[in-house]
């Protein structure tokens, strides 16, 4: 492919995430199988034939059990893991519950979440989340980014 390194294959990655707030809290969701320490918002890769929006009602409902309504985007975030060949872009979605409640025995069929909550913006700020300027995108600060640089994969 044009401008990819000698030995790079995999291509550019891309998935949809939700930027949903329900009673003034931000939802979040593990962001690695079996990893706690580290929080993002729902959401996942795009798949061939589906629109974004519906790649994202999709991949919440399978995360959390909850049903929405996808809004505007309004943030694209890039990271990529600087001495391997993944490279993802995030679309945020501001996104809307139209029904269901969280329920901890909700089995995601991909096992990949497996933890799920409702965050204040302070309880956010004392969480390990990704990207960073997810609260400020989520809470509508007026310097919120639209675009979030590329930045490292944490491990």
């Amino acid at each position: 492919a044009i401008g990819q390194k000698p030995g790079m294959t995999r291509k550019i990655r891309l998935a949809a995430r939700a930027v949903i707030l329900h009673e003034n809290r931000l939802l979040l969701v593990n962001a690695y199988r079996g990893r706690g320490d580290l929080w993002c918002a729902p959401g996942g890769g795009a798949e061939p034939h589906q629109s974004l929006p519906d790649n994202l009602a999709r991949e919440v409902h399978e995360e959390t059990g909850l049903l929405i309504a996808v809004g505007a985007p309004c943030l694209v975030n890039e990271f990529h893991d600087p001495v391997g060949d993944f490279h993802q872009v995030d679309l945020y979605f501001r996104c809307t519950l139209t029904a269901g409640s969280l329920d901890q025995s909700w089995t995601d069929p991909e096992g990949i979440v497996t933890l799920r909550r409702w965050v204040t913006r302070a309880q956010m700020a004392a969480l390990r989340v990704k990207p960073d300027s997810l609260a400020a995108v989520a809470w509508s600060d007026p310097d919120a980014p639209a675009y979030d640089p590329l930045e490292p994969i944490l491990r």
